[in-house]
């Protein structure tokens, strides 16, 4: 009787420690902690969509650049996609449409903390993997326009871009520094390359555009028409700041776009996000792949793309993968 006992004890004592060791593994297994309560996917991605913008902005033009280098440098196949740029990249990388995404800093900072265009939508599952160039604010015109000054812009056709993106918002703000708002005109919702061809068209007689310069779009509309960059004074552009601190001065060069002075105006910084789901190897590495070869970009914003500035005028958290690579680089 006691060997039966016995016997009964050590099966049921082998089930219940079989019962204990698959509660304490963890079904999703290819997942780890990230020390922050996050978790990120340990496995390489099969595939990874880089988010740009239209197909005449600088996003697209660097973004198949880009997307070679990551394909290269991490064995992880990586394709450019056409996007809404900005907030829209934001929103797509939260809902799993893309992994790694160009975006202004001042909009990664709306939505990381739910201001303006993310106004009750704070997004909380991006952080950076580095700064890349100045995006200038560009209010261009034409010469046939002949709007001179941000005043001249009342009751005029001008195009602010699509609702929630950043250009919207940098048109807004630049137009309540000057003592207007969208009410004042007649705003038009067009990306870049509809933008340039209202403007040739005369349909349209203004249009923000914030893209590194030179933009092709505006090289494009340039060499048909004679285009105006209508320039922020001084005043402006500190009074712009002191409200909206992530905004810098800038200049579009004499000779840009054919203009004959230098035009003094205002900028962000483009950078790049990315899904807090990738692992810290995999951030790693794509961020290896873009810093370490940015001497070969053939763009022109390609100058101002390093490792050494990579962090500055970020406002939201790095992802520890790049974080990793470039405190290597310190």
């Amino acid at each position: 009787m006691k060997k039966k006992q016995f016997r009964l004890f050590m099966l049921l004592s082998a089930i219940a420690l079989l019962i204990l060791a698959a509660c304490g593994t963890d079904s999703s297994t290819g997942s780890k902690d990230s020390g922050n309560g996050d978790t990120a996917s340990s496995e390489k991605p099969d595939y990874i969509s880089l988010l740009t913008g239209g197909t005449q902005g600088t996003y697209y033009a660097l973004g198949g650049t880009f997307a070679d280098f990551i394909t290269k440098g991490t064995g992880i196949k990586t394709t450019a996609e056409v996007s809404q740029a900005s907030a829209a990249n934001m929103t797509a990388l939260q809902d799993g449409k893309g992994e790694i995404a160009f975006v202004q800093t001042d909009i990664a900072y709306y939505a990381t903390e739910g201001k303006l265009m993310f106004d009750g939508k704070k997004i909380d599952t991006i952080a950076a993997l580095g700064a890349l160039y100045p995006e200038t604010v560009q209010l261009v015109t034409t010469e046939a326009s002949g709007i001179k000054t941000y005043a001249d812009l009342k009751g005029k056709k001008v195009s602010v871009g699509a609702p929630g993106s950043g250009t919207y918002a940098n048109a807004e703000q630049l137009l309540e520094i000057h003592g207007l708002t969208m009410d004042d005109i007649k705003a038009q919702n067009l990306d870049f390359g509809e933008s340039t061809d209202g403007l040739q068209s005369g349909q349209i007689d203004a249009a923000f555009i914030t893209a590194g310069t030179p933009t092709a779009a505006v090289e494009a509309l340039n060499a048909t028409t004679k285009v105006n960059i209508i320039g922020v004074d001084a005043g402006k552009a500190d009074e712009l700041i002191a409200k909206y601190p992530y905004y810098a001065k800038d200049t579009v060069k004499a000779g840009t776009y054919g203009i004959a002075n230098d035009t003094e105006t205002v900028s962000v910084l483009a950078m790049l996000a990315v899904s807090k789901d990738l692992s810290d190897d995999v951030v790693y590495e794509m961020t290896k792949a873009i810093y370490d070869n940015a001497g070969k970009i053939s763009h022109a914003k390609g100058e101002f793309i390093k490792k050494e500035t990579a962090l500055d005028g970020i406002s939201i958290d790095v992802h520890p993968g790049a974080q990793k690579y470039f405190d290597e680089k310190k």
